[in-house]
C-alpha cells in the first residue's frame, strides 16, 4: 500500500508549527485561586482579617482542584503549570505574608523600640521562601518520590498562617500576638525551603473504592471543623506541619539502625 500525505489543514501554512493549546476549565480554578490571594490582600488592607483568612483557604481549595481537574479532563499543559506556579506565589507567598504583617505588626509601628519594625523582614523572608520552594518544586518534581513533598508545601504554610490570624483575631492589636506571628512566619519559611519530607496525599485517589468507615469519616471531619473552624483548622495544619520533622527523624533513625553493623 502506498501512503499518501494528508493535505495541510485549512488556515495553516505547511510546515508551520501548531499553536500550543490553552484550556479554559483548569485555568478557571487557577484564576479563582489567584483571586482568593488578591482578595486576601485587599481585605487585610481594609482591616478585615477574618475575610482575608477565609480567602486564603478558598485559594487553597481552588489550587487543589485545578490540577485534579486538568488530569481528569486530560487538559494538563505547560502553560497551566506555569500559570499555577505564578498564582501560588501570590496566593500562598505574598498574600499570607501581607495579611500577617498587617495584622500583627503594623498596629505597633508607631511605638519606638519594639519588634514590630522587624516584622516586614519576617514577611519578606516568608515570601522569598515560598517563591524558592515553588521554583525548586518545578525543577525537581520529576525526580522526587510522589508520595512526599520536599519541604513544607506553600498552601499548608499559608493555611497555618491564615488560621493563626483567624484564631487570634479577637486579640488583635495586642502586643503578645507579635511573638506567635513572628515564630509561625519564620518557621513556615524555614520549613518550606528545607529538605524535610511532608506527605503529599497524591496516592489517595477519589475514583478508587474505599471501605465504608472511610465514607463515614468524611462527614465526621466536616462536623469537627464546623464546631470551631479557626481552632480545628489550626490544629489540623499544625499537626501536619509537625508531621514533616517527625517523618524526617524517623527516616534518619531507621537509616542509622539499618546501617548499624551486626555485633
Amino acid at each position: 500500500m502506498v501512503e499518501t500525505a494528508l493535505p495541510p489543514s485549512p488556515g495553516r501554512e505547511p510546515g508551520r508549527p501548531r499553536k500550543r493549546r490553552i484550556y479554559l476549565l483548569p485555568n478557571l480554578f487557577t484564576t479563582a485561586a489567584l483571586f482568593g490571594g488578591f482578595y486576601a490582600i485587599v481585605a487585610a488592607l481594609n482591616v478585615h482579617y477574618i475575610h482575608a483568612a477565609v480567602a486564603i483557604f478558598f485559594a487553597a481549595v481552588m489550587d487543589g482542584l485545578d490540577g485534579r481537574v486538568a488530569r481528569w479532563t486530560h487538559t494538563a499543559t505547560e502553560f497551566g503549570k506555569e500559570y499555577d506556579s505564578l498564582s501560588d506565589v501570590v496566593a500562598f507567598g505574598l498574600a499570607p505574608a501581607i495579611v500577617m504583617y498587617r495584622w500583627a505588626f503594623v498596629p505597633f509601628l508607631h511605638e519606638p523600640g519594639n519588634l514590630a519594625r522587624w516584622g516586614w523582614l519576617a514577611a519578606f523572608f516568608y515570601t522569598a521562601a515560598a517563591a524558592l520552594r515553588l521554583a525548586r518544586f518545578n525543577v525537581h518534581s520529576q525526580m522526587l518520590d510522589k508520595r512526599y513533598f520536599q519541604g513544607l508545601p506553600s498552601p499548608a504554610a499559608a493555611g497555618l498562617m491564615a488560621s493563626l490570624v483567624w484564631l487570634l483575631s479577637p486579640w488583635s492589636a495586642e502586643h503578645w500576638t507579635m511573638l506567635p506571628a513572628g515564630l509561625v512566619t519564620l518557621g513556615c519559611g524555614v520549613l518550606m525551603v528545607s529538605p524535610i519530607p511532608f506527605y503529599s496525599f497524591k496516592d489517595f485517589s477519589l475514583s478508587e473504592h474505599v471501605r465504608f468507615r472511610w465514607a463515614i469519616a468524611i462527614p465526621l471531619v466536616l462536623i469537627v471543623i464546623a464546631i470551631s473552624p479557626p481552632k480545628m483548622l489550626f490544629a489540623f495544619l499544625f499537626c501536619y506541619v509537625l508531621s514533616g520533622p517527625l517523618i524526617g527523624l524517623w527516616r534518619r533513625w531507621f537509616r542509622r539502625r539499618r546501617n548499624r553493623p551486626i555485633p
